[in-house]
């Protein structure tokens, strides 16, 4: 909060508050400051600070005044012209606009937190959650002298580390996923995965299929290689087989991108005839499917899996340790294949050669020893803890769940334009994830994804609902 004890004026804390959300996105380009009467309301100041501290930011060149219509972030990126109209005759519309710049706001966040309080927008469990005793030892176990210098000084294998793709081979049979250790290729994160399917199937211009809503994330890479994204709404037994179909007839897409077990935000999770539909649709209109199956770690071994029907013939899977394990040893992986592996060898050659592979082979003991297992049930546990928690306090509240609680996101129903109360709670010190994020055209939401682990906090519900009330 803007204090009148700090040896900075009110105006350049201002300032300052509103420059550091611009330049991390949280304001992202093109959004509308508040009006100099509401920001004054909102702050506690007079509206002359607010003149001042925007004019401060006009001349940094961070915000632009348009004649009566206010302030609002500049774009530093080129404008872009001449874009093709929506013309598809279709009740779900092909999607070619620009996703917004600030999809990597929630990304940025996690190295700019707003403070120290639990933040529910974020992504992660807190690292308290993850911290464990078996990590240094495996790590000790790989630095030895003679194990550093075998690890460190030669690259790895280009596939990664054969000791951690034969503990990721057994570790997927017991999911069913057929996946022998040369049709694995290990990867600097997940989303480096997904990245390396998108470069080696897809060219500028290929329409691609991707549930909506869906990670934000997904949407601006896939618009940043120059795709057409095709969102498919996301039902609670798996995506709309209707709207799946129609485009599959108007626009032969080459991929569709599907989180099948606790999907992100929802926590649905794909059942067996919808999963079959899916496949008969792959068969049928010639197309690929990337599985992205991050949350493995949280789900049961039973959860159908397009990869595990399939036989990896269409499908490739993906996933990966940040969100159970450890963010910063960036260890991914994906399943396909044995030809299309070689392709995806291939894509990863030009980009990294190989991968690190003393974290790798750190992994692979942790696997190996039963130590990722244990303690991912401690995390289950855990985390089914919190989630009660978070669901009482956020219906008591006001707040309804669109899909029943599952996994470690919640798909809540706020009642007000989640945008503007994200901007709202961002000034009381906590960063939320609203519902527009996860929209490929980003339209106004009342929805938010709250993280379970993050939202057991009572002062952070009573904060939140004294900040919904003055919308």
């Amino acid at each position: 909060m803007l204090t009148r004890t700090s040896t900075q004026s009110l105006t350049g804390q201002l300032a300052d508050r509103l420059a550091e959300r611009i330049r991390t996105r949280l304001l992202p380009p093109g959004a509308r400051l508040p009006s100099v009467r509401e920001c004054a309301r909102q702050q506690g100041v007079s509206p002359y600070t607010v003149v001042a501290a925007y004019d401060q930011l006009l001349a940094q060149g961070l915000v632009e005044a348009r004649r009566q219509r206010g302030f609002y972030v500049r774009d530093s990126a080129p404008a872009q012209e001449g874009r093709p109209p929506n013309a598809a005759p279709m009740v779900v519309q092909m999607m070619t606009s620009r996703v917004p710049a600030d999809a990597s706001s929630l990304i940025r966040s996690m190295f700019h937190r707003p403070s120290d309080k639990p933040q529910p927008g974020m992504g992660v469990f807190p690292p308290d959650w993850m911290a464990s005793a078996f990590m240094p030892t495996a790590v000790r176990r790989m630095t030895s002298t003679a194990a550093l210098q075998e690890l460190s000084l030669q690259y790895g294998e280009p596939s990664g580390d054969a000791a951690l793709r034969r503990s990721l081979s057994n570790k997927l049979v017991g999911i069913n996923v057929p996946a022998a250790p040369d049709q694995i290729v290990t990867t600097v994160g997940a989303t480096h995965a997904l990245d390396i399917v998108s470069r080696t199937l897809l060219r500028a211009g290929d329409p691609v299929m991707v549930e909506e809503p869906g990670w934000a994330l997904e949407f601006a890479r896939l618009e940043a290689l120059g795709m057409r994204i095709l969102p498919v709404p996301r039902r609670a037994d798996g995506p709309d087989l209707e709207v799946m179909a129609q485009y599959c007839r108007l626009h032969s897409p080459k991929l569709f991108v599907s989180v099948s077990v606790l999907h992100n935000p929802t926590g649905y999770s794909l059942t067996p005839g919808s999963a079959h539909r899916v496949l008969k649709l792959a068969n049928e209109h010639d197309f690929h499917i990337v599985e992205d199956d991050t949350y493995s770690h949280l789900a049961p071994e039973h959860a159908t899996r397009l990869s595990a029907l399939d036989g990896l013939q269409r499908t490739i899977y993906v996933s990966g340790f940040a969100k159970i394990l450890a963010p910063n040893w960036r260890i991914g992986f994906l399943a396909a294949s044995p030809e299309l592996k070689e392709r995806l060898l291939e894509t990863k050659l030009l980009a990294t050669l190989t991968t690190p592979t003393l974290f790798e082979r750190a992994l692979s003991w942790c696997i190996d020893q039963g130590q990722l297992r244990r303690h991912a049930e401690r995390i289950r546990i855990r985390l089914d803890g919190a989630r009660g928690r978070a669901v009482k306090l956020a219906m008591a509240h006001g707040c309804s769940f669109a899909s029943e609680p599952a996994g470690l996101f919640g798909w809540v129903d706020t009642g007000v334009d989640t945008d503007a109360l994200t901007q709202r709670m961002l000034d009381q010190g906590y960063l939320l994830a609203p519902g527009s994020l996860f929209h490929a055209r980003r339209p106004p939401s009342t929805m938010m994804r709250i993280n379970f682990a993050t939202s057991q906090d009572a002062a952070f519900w009573k904060v939140f609902s004294k900040v919904r009330a003055e919308l």
